[in-house]
């Protein structure tokens, strides 16, 4: 399993159109709209890379998000 944050910056005033797109992604799991440097957090999980990889990709496909910034999560033992 793979944990994959991805910060989200959309245009302004399109947050809820952004929130109701993102939210039809397979794979993301969860979505917080936040306020500072981004718009949204979202928390996709998927089996590997590749696949976080194609979701990243179809978020930023989305005609109102201006640009993203993921973080993969690591297991500590």
């Amino acid at each position: 399993m793979v944990i994959g944050v991805t910060m989200v910056n959309v245009l302004p005033g399109s947050e809820r159109a952004a929130f109701n797109e993102l939210n039809r992604i397979e794979g993301i799991k969860d979505i917080y709209h936040v306020f500072g440097e981004y718009d949204f957090v979202v928390i996709i999980e998927v089996d590997d890379l590749g696949s976080l990889n194609s979701i990243v990709d179809l978020i930023r496909e989305t005609d109102s998000v201006t640009a993203t910034q993921t973080i993969v999560g690591a297991e500590l033992k």
